[in-house]
């Protein structure tokens, strides 16, 4: 079976970067030489089908990055039938108590850690010990986006077998009744006291970044790391469009006469 790169480098003490969004398989194919150990399949969001995601674990592989799905749902068939796909991490939203962080366990894991359905999914093929090595290979991420959330994190961190806690500030912004308001200090000492408890309690935290605050998640103890190439377009464009604009004002001042 493939080896899990992401879960390897956090299980080694590293930092595990994640290209995220919703990316076709000749994207991921793309991105794959810049270095990424993960790349995120949105299965949340957007209109993926199980063949899409089929091909975009395919992409990831050609270049050893790990294939991380979030889903929708927090159902047993949902999870097993993604992993089945080829996928090599789950990401479970909204993730709320220790009794849901364990259900995505006991999806993602053959026994004796869970209850997967036994199936040789993709990531079977030419392995002949497939349901041992899946259980060490497979990786399990809840997001902590919810006030509930943070008020059960310390019983969530005592469920086996999770990897990482991503906090997701969107959408924990929103729950808190500050919608959008991503720099409120109410909401950045939530996150960052999240943080802290995720590493005292030994586990990985995770979160989602830009390219100029890296270095600050990374010093919280932030060791999964996600960014967006849709900033780069946007920052790229917007530096594209400015020196053509004041070349085209230059160009019509000198027709002007000016």
């Amino acid at each position: 079976m493939r080896p899990n790169r992401v879960k390897r480098k956090l299980a080694d003490g590293g930092v595990a970067t994640i290209i995220q969004g919703e990316l076709s398989a000749d994207l991921i194919d793309f991105l794959g030489p810049l270095g990424f150990d993960g790349v995120w399949i949105e299965a949340e969001h957007g209109g993926l089908s199980f063949t899409d995601i089929r091909d975009q674990t395919r992409a990831a592989d050609l270049w050893g990055m790990t294939s991380v799905a979030r889903v929708h749902a927090n159902e047993e068939g949902l999870i097993y039938r993604t992993l089945d796909q080829g996928v090599q991490a789950i990401l479970m939203p909204h993730c709320n108590t220790a009794e849901e962080a364990a259900a995505v366990v006991n999806a993602a894991k053959f026994f004796p850690e869970g209850n997967r359905g036994v199936f040789k999914g993709r990531q079977a093929n030419g392995v002949d010990n497939y349901f041992e090595k899946s259980n060490e290979e497979v990786l399990v991420g809840v997001l902590i986006e919810d006030v509930i959330a943070i008020d059960n994190l310390d019983e969530m961190l005592r469920v086996d077998n999770v990897d990482v806690y991503l906090v997701a500030v969107g959408d924990l912004a929103q729950s808190m009744g500050i919608p959008t308001q991503l720099t409120n200090p109410e909401l950045l000492k939530v996150r960052d006291e999240s943080f802290a408890k995720i590493v005292s309690a030994g586990k990985v935290p995770g979160a989602v970044t830009e390219s100029g605050n890296v270095e600050e998640f990374i010093n919280k103890g932030v060791r999964f790391i996600t960014n967006s190439p849709n900033r780069w377009l946007e920052q790229g464009a917007k530096s594209c469009l400015l020196y053509t604009s004041d070349a085209a004002d230059e160009r019509s001042s000198v027709d002007l006469g000016g």
